[in-house]
């Protein structure tokens, strides 16, 4: 048998577990990244066969035909076919079917047979197939394909172990013809799916997936709205609820590490930029991450479990109303954790005017970056009392998140009816049976959006944390001053100068300082304030907690017009990238970044004028 490393490519439609798959085979030794010249994702990674033979593992994007009508699907047909200078043809094919959907699924696996490549076929959800009563002949469904067929469940730890096996083999799988004829169409694959369906599977084409009763209640138009609604109230009270012992402990940690420099350290330039600079800095966002998880975590868990798409088709209604699809919705809600990999997802939308729409307002939806800032708002002025069985400061952050929404569907409106002048869509959307989530998936998912984090935190946050803690502390204040030295600093200087801007909505110079490096990142913006603060010395407890500091120093209009500000704040400056490069225009991101500018200005001067004048 060859020693030399196998690639194989996973290649099934969208929802037939292919990537729970992947994520057995692999474990933690993969890694994710985007194909080069395009923002669709790759994953790939590794495993080892018992004959100790390497096998490379790559995640196609799900794919219903090898006819593309999205970037997705171009990106799973050039790969198969070899036709992408950074990415050779894989070495043999893995077709990952749902056992529970195979007209739809088999229909893929008959256009990849056509090409002659070699090929086994993964029966992914094999024990739920049989445990409802559907009686598949593997050995018949082999023959008919001329591929060997292997049962797999995705969800087992053990549950890749035929398919293991099979790789062993590979050497010996039998060899595709490649086909010669003219393309075959859609009804002739039908045909041919139905003609070996009823030869291996005679009943899955009477197969009921779905439970009928249960989607009467999740997908009403009453019923599942509120629903849907209680379950994303219960979502924010846990983020503020669950991550309090967590985040504790962090800050705690975060402020014994300063103590033990200031302790252990002689005063200086170097303490300084250690305590004031890195700790302050670093610390005051790393101290979010367990908040940005556990909204992660049930992000993931909904995705999983199936509920997503019925979210989506539940709101379609709702959506059209504004012009919108109720495609849309997966690509909004992929914008709670990040709007980068939400507008990326708008690609799914095939007409280019709700793309675009979609895009355009992603930005709008309550991202991962502004809880830090939302949560240190929320924490120093909205008091943590319990309104009934329910917490005032989850209560708070879930407003916030609703006032995202409304936002970007009155700016939908506006792009839809007013700027384009288009009409709505209607959804087309095949929706996965549902399944109980895997914990092993979940767990994975949640690594990698920890892992992402913490990089976002050693890379971009830490530079400009060490930035702007240079700008903060240099040069000198001259002999004589009578103010803090950071006043005289080139960040005071900038504060100074952003200060006439931002006066007229109760903004400092400090918070001023802090929006310029939240351009790159928002959530920045919290480190910023602290190392401003650290540096200002406006309070003995300064460089233990920002907390305290803003709650005595700030004015409660200061605080509710920031937090308007984030609500609509300007995008970071890699999401206007990525906007470029799904457009493949410099138009829509400058249009994108003025009119979020003017929304978040407009928003914070009447909240800071409104609280001001009822607080008189």
């Amino acid at each position: 048998m060859s020693t030399d490393a196998l690639r194989i490519a996973l290649v099934g439609n969208p929802n037939c577990g292919k990537t729970a798959l992947f994520n057995l085979l692999t474990g933690a030794r993969q890694k994710v990244a985007n194909y080069a010249g395009v923002t669709v994702e790759r994953k790939v990674g590794s495993t080892t066969l018992k004959s100790g033979r390497t096998v490379s593992v790559i995640d196609l994007p799900g794919a219903y035909s090898l006819t593309p009508s999205t970037p997705d699907e171009t990106i799973t047909r050039d790969v198969v076919l070899g036709q992408r200078a950074d990415e050779p043809a894989p070495d043999a094919i893995v077709a990952v079917v749902d056992a529970t959907n195979l007209p739809m699924n088999l229909r893929l696996v008959l256009e990849l047979k056509r090409l002659g490549r070699p090929m086994v076929l993964s029966l992914n959800m094999a024990d739920v197939a049989r445990d409802r009563g559907l009686q598949i002949d593997t050995a018949r469904l082999a023959a008919e394909l001329g591929m060997p067929v292997v049962e797999t469940v995705a969800v087992q730890s053990q549950g890749h172990t035929a398919l293991l096996a099979q790789l062993e083999q590979q050497a010996t799988w039998p060899e595709q013809a490649v086909a010669t004829d003219a393309a075959t169409t859609p009804a002739q694959l039908q045909r041919e799916v139905r003609r070996i369906l009823a030869l291996a599977a005679p009943g899955a084409m009477q197969f009921k997936r779905f439970n009928h009763r249960l989607d009467a209640i999740v997908m009403h138009p009453v019923w599942g709205l509120l629903m849907l609604a209680v379950l994303l109230f219960l979502i924010f009270q846990a983020v503020f609820a669950w991550a309090a012992w967590p985040m504790d402990a962090i800050e705690a940690s975060v402020g014994w590490v300063g103590g033990q420099i200031t302790e252990h350290m002689a005063d200086g330039a170097l303490r300084s930029l250690l305590v004031d600079g890195i700790v302050a800095g670093v610390g005051g966002v790393l101290v979010f991450l367990p908040q940005i998880l556990i909204l992660f975590f049930f992000i993931l868990l909904l995705e999983d479990s199936g509920y997503l798409p019925r979210a989506a088709f539940l709101l379609d209604t709702v959506m059209g109303k504004v012009g919108l699809s109720g495609r849309a919705f997966i690509p909004l809600l992929s914008s709670f954790a990040c709007a980068i990999p939400g507008i990326m997802a708008a690609r799914t939308i095939p007409n280019w005017r709700d793309r675009l729409a979609t895009i355009m307002v992603a930005p709008l939806m309550t991202c991962s970056a502004r809880l830090p800032v939302y949560a240190l708002l929320i924490a120093a002025f909205v008091p943590s009392r319990e309104v009934g069985p329910f917490n005032l400061q989850g209560i708070t952050l879930f407003g916030l998140y609703v006032g995202g929404v409304v936002s970007a569907m009155a700016v939908a409106w506006f792009l839809k009816r007013v700027w384009s002048k288009s009409s709505y869509q209607p959804l087309m959307l095949e929706l996965p049976p549902y399944r109980w989530p895997n914990l092993r998936n979940l767990a994975i998912g949640l690594w990698e959006r920890a892992r992402i984090f913490l990089r976002r935190v050693g890379g971009i946050i830490f530079a400009l944390t060490v930035l702007l803690w240079f700008l903060a502390s240099y040069p000198g204040a001259p002999d004589g001053a009578t103010g803090a030295a950071i006043q005289y600093s080139y960040a005071g200087q900038l504060g100074q100068a952003l200060q006439v801007i931002f006066a007229p909505i109760g903004f400092n110079w400090q918070i001023s300082i802090a929006l310029v490096p939240g351009l790159a990142a928002r959530e920045v913006a919290v480190g910023a304030l602290g190392t401003v603060y650290a540096l200002s010395g406006a309070e003995d407890q300064v460089t233990e907690k920002l907390l305290p500091v803003i709650a005595q120093t700030w004015s409660l209009a200061t605080a509710y017009a920031l937090i308007a500000w984030f609500v609509f704040a300007p995008q970071c400056l890699a999401t206007l990238a990525v906007v470029k490069r799904e457009t493949n225009s410099w138009r829509y991101p400058l249009i994108m970044a003025a009119y979020l500018f003017g929304l978040a200005y407009l928003a914070a001067f009447v909240t800071y004028r409104v609280t001001l004048w009822l607080s008189a």
